[in-house]
């Protein structure tokens, strides 16, 4: 397995590089081709919605689609897969950041109460407490 870094995943989002695009989809075939395997860290993935959101203007729903569409690809891996697919329903239906409802769902499994916050895009959410 080989883990890819934010910006070759941003490549595979937004096509904005031909040469590098190429390059990533190569990659891709080459994984699928071998049955190799792609980690993908959390920070990848919260600097991914950080970019398409503010650098290309994308709008939840869709910052949402492509990661889940990412999170069903067998060969990309995810340190845990679950706990990124509810902090993807929460960004979806929620006001806060998709890095802290991560954050939020991580803490959780790790046997944490809650986790404590000033973000008041939070306040409801079972695994914050907002001070």
């Amino acid at each position: 397995m080989i883990a890819i870094d934010t910006n070759v995943l941003l490549r595979y989002f937004v096509n904005d590089d031909a040469a590098q695009v190429d390059r990533v989809h190569r990659l891709l075939q080459e994984t699928e081709q071998t049955d190799g395997r792609l980690f993908v860290h959390d920070v990848v993935l919260c600097e991914v919605v950080w970019v398409l959101r503010s650098t290309h203007r994308w709008k939840r729903e869709a910052i949402a689609q492509g990661l889940e569409k990412i999170l069903g690809v067998w060969f990309f891996d995810f340190a845990d897969p679950e706990r990124v697919s509810a902090a993807i329903a929460d960004y979806r239906d929620s006001a806060g950041d998709f890095a802290d409802y991560l954050i939020g769902h991580r803490n959780a499994a790790a046997g944490c109460e809650h986790t404590v916050t000033f973000d008041k895009d939070l306040a409801g959410h079972p695994a914050f407490v907002v001070l």
